[in-house]
Formats: structure tokens, C-alpha cells, sequence
């Protein structure tokens, strides 16, 4: 996987100096003065020399630029640009290769680096940055701000006025060359110096490393201000990916390791760099892959989803020149590959290393994963083709043999009119009728008229409702599929119902002794769900304050962390300790005058499935909207679990899924009112406590982004989709709801005012609304700019339901 392409023994140790390299061609110094020039698909091709220092070598960088490809080099007298392809021709002519001094007597420069366009080259020395001219001796500006020695200096790739530079301060600062004033400081990252700086041009995200593994990511805006994106720790994440491989075990057999593996190393970012991977199902470049290089290793990390993906260890490779490395340079190379310059950190020696990405696709990629759509017809022993035997009621039969019969066939018999006045006015036409627009037929095509899901709104952030409920938790919340009713589980054990719009008193449904842990609405919506902590479950109705089917009396041996209709309402899915619950029922409120409180509703078990390793539930989720068999399922040890209710079994399990069990767990379900691509609805959501929300595609059984900008130290705040498929809103602890794009990491609002703690939120299926709920029992109803108009638009786009059904 790894190739040495060049190993070269030098006089002198070069562990810390800067080497150079592009796609190109790769730098190293000879002699202490002088520098060696390899092309890289050449190597056995003569090497470029250059001279013209008078001091040592300290740094050295290659232009952004294909054409002329710069090299710029500085020692403690000169600061030297060459053009790499004018130097070939003049040593071909027998001609001494010279380059341009752009600097003199700046003192040790510890490092270069070109701006985009190559005008203009930053130099490192002391806790100075001197911007020089690229093509003549002159000094741009001069910046000074930094307590300690600046230890790497980066132009921006989308603003030639933005600086970056990192510092043994252990701080980091953006600077504006137009002002020569520091734009932004941050804050002291570390109790190590930061090494090294990186940009993500894409994402507009700059990546930061320190000498002790820790790495940040901040979003730069245009006010050039930043905001932290993520916080990564090469230590934790190697740890994880180790136990994902299985490669770290508890057992007591283990204790004889070798004293080299027990020793732990730390893992200094030593360089960075990103590349375009073809990762996805689609074959789709995927720029979110990050080479990191360190003292032992190379680390392959998805910024997306802040994993591991690959760590390629020198001790692995044991024909590799190199054990521990001293400095990095990384550039992505030709033909999918990436090109690693890397010096040797004990021995004076320096190694030219390729990597080909295809190798690592290969040991990226996992085998066929899941999708929410069945691809193949019931099994007859299939779990889902139970259906429920209904009792017929017995009607006691009359003696005899002829029954009474009418004398008519109509319930009413008009009169012969005997006993009205004559009529003294006979038929008269009526000739100034005016027809009335709105006919019955209007008047019944209206209510078969729906008015789509805006797909291009903008997220719903405008206050809209603020309404107190109780003072007692908003555990739950979940709007009807037609977007006019929202149910609210509370912490008093009590269920309301309210208007989407929140206004007017709410319905008050009681009975559960606990607080309410989940509410489900039906396809139809005429019932609905409520599931307790009370070991017991509920199905409710409209117009009745009791419900129609009560499930308790120790059919549960633990709470029911959460339920809901499946299957086009056929059965009721819930959790309760490590079993997964599927019911048959049927819904008969009619009641006996006598027999008041004797249940006619029916339940029926038809199929109870616990999780591998008998581990609790901690939450669930299906879809309901259409025919699926899969089931997501979370448990208490970190695990998710899918589960195909064809079969009745476990399909799949993904171990240490989150740091911590999962809470909440919600598909991209869409709605009635909007139409995503099919496999969308394969994306799911999951949030656990300090390790944010994941979202993942059931196609690969992999995380594909993380967002964690929010705070969840100690409550279950949950996450949800947009019907669109283009937001994600999630809970938080900092009295704040949080709206992200759902293709970047970073958060798009930050929803204030809240009075507590953020527990639930949701998102209306008809119209670009927001409703959260609190730890304090308040509501708080957002809007969309454009919805809120769009809402009170009767001229919209419509379409009718017969047209798409037929």
C-alpha cells in the first residue's frame, strides 16, 4: 500500500526542518547550502542541484502553481525563489541554475509558504511574519502579535488578504494584510504548542494540530471570524479504531506484550493535508478525507464524521528506510495517489513515500448494507403476514319462521295530501337564479387539495409562539402527518394535544403514572399513541378522554423507552428492556351500556425478538408511511442494531456506534407534503450525551457526518429531520436550539431565548415550521421567512390526491 520511492542518507540531521514537496518534484537539502531536486515519476532521473546559500538550509516550500513550479528556500543570509524548470534549462546548457533573493538577514527562518497566486511568500522567524514579493527583494509587511515563536504561517486560498498563523503560544491568529492588524485571536487551545495550519477551501474550515495529537477545526466567516467546527484527538480516535478492528482486548492474556507496545507515544501533527476521494455509492468525490502525519504514523481521518478511517504505522512496513519520523511534507500526487516527503527523526535520512488511494478504498469500503424500501416479497413465515382473527358478535336467532317485513321499501311514506288547501297557484318558472361559484362539487374538490412542502425555504429561525405548558418536562413532541395537530408528552404524565398553530386550549389526556417517554400518531390519524415510564401503553381517540386500548398489568417487565405505529399502522412497535414488541391490534371504541368498562378493543403478541447480547433499548425508530422492513434499534451498550422484521431477526450491529447509548434515533421519513430522492429516506439521526448527533447511511452501515457544535453533557435532547431532507435541528443544553445544513458540520442557527435546557424538538410536515420544547415545560414555535408567507398564500402550488393515487 505504502511505497518508498526514494531513500536518501544525508550529512546532517533534518528531524526538524521543513522539506519540500508538490506533485511534481521533491526538495531535500545536501551539504547544509546546497538543495537536491528529484522529479517525483523520475527518481532515477539525475537530480536537480542548486546552490547560492552561504548559510545552512532551514526551510524550504514549492509554489501553488503548476507552471512555473517555485521553490523557495531560506537559511539565516537569503531568502531565495528559483524556477524550477528555468534551472533545468540552464544546467542543460552547461549553465549555472540561479534563482531571485527576495529576503536577506531575517534571521532563522523556521518556515515558508507561497500564497495562492504565488506573489507573495510568508516567512517565519522568531514571532515574526515577514510577507515578501515573490519576484524581488522587498519586505510587503511585517506582522508581530504572537508571545512566542510562530511555528507555521498559511495564506488563504479564498481571500489573498487572509494570514493564518499558529504559534508556540499555543493560540492561533487570522490577520488582515490590507489593516497588517490581527483579525481574530483564539483563545489557548492547548497546554501544547500548535505545529502546524491547514485550510479546507471547500468547507471554508481551517484545521489546526498541536504537538500532543489534539486537532481543531473552525469555520472562517467572511467577518473573519472563527467558530469551532470540531475538536479531534488522534490518541481516542486511534483507541476506537482499534476496538472497531477488534485488535484491543480486556484479556489477562495479553500481559505479554512487548515493553516497545505497552511504551505510548505521542502524536504530534506534523503535517496535513486533504485530498479528493472517490468514496461514495454514487462514485461521487468525497473531499473530506484528512492525511495527518505523525512521529509513527499516518492517519487517515473523515473530517465529516471525525473517525479513523486507516492508520498506515511505519513498524508495519518493516521494508520502509524510516521508524519515526522528524517532519512531513504532503501533496497529493498523480494518478490518485499522495506524494510524502518525510525525514527520518533519529537518523539523518529522508524518504520519498507514495500512496495510492484506490488501496485504500478498497479497505474503506464494506459490504452491501440495508435499504428502508423491501427489494424482495413476505416470507410465509414472515412475522409481518400475522394478522389479527376479529370476534364477530352473536346475535341471538328469533323462532319462527317468517320474519316481519315493511309493507314499503322507503323509511317514509309521503302524503297523499287529503288533508292540505287546495293549491290556488299552479308551476311558475323561476327566471333570476343566480349560480352560486362554490358548488358541492368545489366544495368536495377542496378538500382533496394539498399544498406542497416549499423545497427551497429557508430554515424556519423567525419566533413565532412562545407558550408556557407546565412546569414540568417537554419529553416528546410529534405533529400529525397533515401538519395541523401536535402531541405533547409531558413529565407530569399527562399527554396534550394542541392546533399546530398553537392556539386555543389544549386537549388534556391522563391516566399514565410516570412521565411520558414517547407519542406516536397514526397513518390515518385517528388515534394515537402514548408509552410511559409506568411500564404501560396507551392508544388514545379523538372526542374520548379515555383510551380505547390499555396496555399494562405487568405485560412489561421494564419502562417502554419508546413506541409507535408500523407497517401502514398494522401493528404497534415498542421497547421495553431487551425485547423488541410486535403487536396486532384493533381499535373498537363502541362500549356495552352494561359492561361500561369491559375493553372490545383487541391486541394481539405477534412477535417478540431481543438484541443480540440481551443489551436494553434505549431507543427505536421505523417508517410508517410506507411498507418497510427494517427496524433501527439502539441499545445501552453503544450498539445500533438493524433489524429485519421479514426474517424476525437481527440483520446487522454496529458496535460502539457513540461514546455513550444512544437516546434518540430518527429516519429522513420525509412527509405527505414532499418528495425527496429514494435514497434519502436510507439517512438516519442518532444523538447520544457528549458525542453529538451522527447521521448515517443505511446503504453502508456507516456514519457519514457528525454535528456537534451543540451542548449535551447530561439530557437527553433529541434531533430531528426537515421534511425537505435539508435541515437538522437538535436540542441543547445551552438554552439554545440548533438548525445545521445537512451537507456541513457547522451549525447554520442558533435558535436563543430559550428559558432551560432545549429536550425536544420537531419539524411540521406541511409547513416550514419548528416547535421545541423545554426542560420547563415552554413551547416555542419557529418559522421560515419565506414560510410564514407562504403559509397565508392560497394561490400556492396544489395538487390533488386522485391525480397521484390513480
Amino acid at each position: 500500500m505504502v511505497i518508498e520511492k526514494l531513500s536518501l542518507t544525508c550529512d546532517r540531521l533534518l528531524s526538524h526542518r521543513q522539506l519540500a514537496c508538490c506533485r511534481s518534484y521533491c526538495g531535500i537539502p545536501l551539504d547544509g547550502m546546497k538543495m537536491l531536486i528529484y522529479t517525483n515519476m523520475d527518481i532515477d532521473h539525475k537530480p536537480l542541484l542548486l546552490t547560492g546559500h552561504h548559510g545552512e538550509i532551514s526551510a524550504m516550500t514549492f509554489g501553488k502553481g503548476s507552471r512555473p513550479v517555485l521553490l523557495c528556500s531560506a537559511s539565516a543570509d537569503y531568502i531565495i525563489v528559483w524556477d524550477i524548470e528555468l534551472c533545468q534549462r540552464r544546467t542543460k546548457e552547461g549553465k549555472v541554475a540561479a534563482g531571485t533573493v527576495i529576503g536577506s538577514l531575517l534571521g532563522e527562518v523556521v518556515y515558508l509558504s507561497f500564497c495562492f497566486s504565488d506573489e507573495r511568500v510568508a516567512a517565519c522567524s522568531g514571532a515574526t511574519v515577514y510577507i515578501l514579493s515573490s519576484k524581488r527583494q522587498e519586505v510587503i509587511s511585517t506582522l508581530t502579535s504572537h508571545l512566542r515563536p510562530i511555528t507555521s504561517a498559511e495564506f488563504c486560498p479564498w481571500n489573498k488578504d487572509i494570514l493564518v498563523t499558529t504559534s508556540e503560544d499555543r493560540t492561533f491568529k487570522v490577520w488582515d494584510l490590507k489593516t497588517e492588524a490581527v483579525s481574530y485571536q483564539s483563545f489557548v487551545l492547548s497546554a501544547s504548542p500548535l505545529l502546524s495550519v491547514f485550510f479546507l477551501e471547500e468547507n471554508r474550515h481551517i484545521i489546526t494540530g498541536s504537538t500532543d495529537g489534539q486537532l481543531w477545526c473552525f469555520s472562517l466567516t467572511d467577518d473573519h471570524k472563527c467558530h469551532l467546527v470540531t475538536k479531534m484527538d488522534l490518541q481516542n480516535m486511534e483507541k476506537r479504531h482499534q476496538m472497531r478492528l477488534g485488535t484491543v482486548s480486556n484479556q489477562a492474556g495479553l500481559a505479554e506484550k512487548s515493553a516497545v507496545d505497552e511504551v505510548e507515544i505521542s502524536k504530534p501533527v506534523l503535517g496535513l493535508c486533504n485530498s479528493s476521494v472517490d468514496t461514495s455509492i454514487e462514485h461521487k468525490k468525497d473531499n473530506s478525507w484528512l492525511f495527518i502525519g505523525s512521529s509513527d504514523c499516518l492517519y487517515v481521518v473523515d473530517l465529516a464524521t471525525s473517525e479513523l478511517l486507516k492508520a498506515l504505522y511505519f513498524k508495519d512496513y518493516p521494508n520502509l528506510s524510516i521508524t519515526m519520523a522528524g517532519s512531513w511534507s504532503i501533496a497529493p500526487g498523480w494518478d490518485n495517489s499522495m506524494v510524502f516527503l518525510v525525514s527520518s527523526l533519529f537518523t539523518p535520512g529522508v524518504v520519498l513515500l507514495d500512496l495510492h488511494l484506490c488501496d485504500l478504498e478498497r479497505t474503506w469500503a464494506r459490504g452491501e448494507g440495508f435499504s428502508v424500501f423491501p427489494s424482495s416479497p413476505l416470507l410465509l413465515e414472515s412475522p409481518l403476514n400475522a394478522e389479527l382473527k376479529k370476534k364477530m358478535p352473536e346475535h341471538p336467532k328469533k323462532k319462527g319462521g317468517i320474519k316481519e317485513r315493511p309493507l314499503v321499501f322507503h323509511s317514509k311514506v309521503k302524503s297523499s295530501g287529503y288533508t292540505s288547501a287546495p293549491r290556488s297557484i299552479m308551476f311558475s318558472p323561476k327566471t333570476n337564479i343566480q349560480k352560486n361559484p362554490s358548488s358541492k362539487t368545489a366544495n368536495k374538490n377542496t378538500g382533496l387539495l394539498l399544498r406542497d412542502y416549499p423545497a427551497d425555504s429557508a430554515a424556519p429561525t423567525i419566533p413565532h409562539m412562545h407558550l408556557s405548558i407546565v412546569n414540568k418536562p417537554v419529553h416528546c413532541l410529534q405533529y400529525s402527518g397533515d401538519g395541523k395537530q401536535v402531541l405533547c408528552g409531558l413529565g407530569d404524565s399527562s399527554v396534550f394535544l394542541y392546533k399546530s398553530s398553537l392556539a386555543g386550549n389544549p386537549t388534556v389526556y391522563t391516566g399514565h403514572d410516570k412521565p411520558v417517554s414517547s407519542v406516536s400518531w397514526s397513518l390515518n390519524r385517528q388515534w394515537w399513541l402514548s408509552a410511559s415510564e409506568d411500564q404501560s401503553l396507551r392508544i388514545w381517540t379523538h372526542g374520548s378522554p379515555e383510551p380505547a386500548i390499555i396496555m399494562g398489568d405487568s405485560l412489561f417487565s421494564k419502562p417502554i423507552r419508546s413506541a409507535q405505529f408500523y407497517y401502514l399502522d398494522k401493528f404497534l412497535l415498542l421497547a421495553s428492556g431487551p425485547s423488541l414488541y410486535l403487536y396486532l391490534y384493533n381499535v373498537d371504541i363502541t362500549h356495552d351500556d352494561i359492561k361500561r368498562y369491559q375493553q372490545r378493543s383487541l391486541i394481539k403478541l405477534a412477535r417478540c425478538i431481543t438484541t443480540t447480547s440481551a443489551t436494553d433499548i434505549t431507543a427505536l425508530s421505523s417508517i410508517n408511511d410506507f411498507f418497510s422492513y427494517i427496524v433501527l434499534v439502539c441499545g445501552s451498550d453503544r450498539s445500533i442494531q438493524v433489524f429485519d422484521m421479514n426474517r424476525g431477526t437481527v440483520a446487522s450491529a454496529l458496535p460502539d456506534a457513540h461514546s455513550r447509548a444512544v437516546h434518540c434515533i430518527t429516519q429522513n421519513k420525509g412527509s405527505m407534503f414532499s418528495t425527496q430522492a429514494p435514497d434519502s429516506y436510507n439517512l438516519f439521526l442518532t444523538s447520544a450525551v457528549t458525542d453529538g448527533v451522527k447521521i448515517w447511511d443505511l446503504r453502508t452501515l456507516r456514519c457519514v457526518r457528525r454535528y456537534e457544535n451543540h451542548l449535551n453533557r447530561c439530557h437527553p435532547c433529541s434531533s430531528a429531520i426537515s421534511p425537505c431532507g435539508r435541515f437538522i435541528a437538535s436540542g441543547s443544553e445551552d438554552n439554545c436550539a440548533y438548525v445545521y445544513d445537512i451537507r456541513s458540520s457547522r451549525y447554520l442557527h442558533r435558535l436563543k431565548k430559550h428559558s432551560d435546557t432545549v429536550l425536544s424538538v420537531t419539524f411540521n410536515p406541511a409547513t416550514p415550521e419548528l416547535l421545541t420544547g423545554t426542560l420547563d415545560g415552554k413551547l416555542r414555535l419557529f418559522q421560515s421567512s419565506s414560510g410564514a408567507l407562504l403559509s397565508q398564500d392560497t394561490s400556492a402550488a396544489v395538487h390533488r390526491i386522485s391525480n397521484t393515487t390513480a
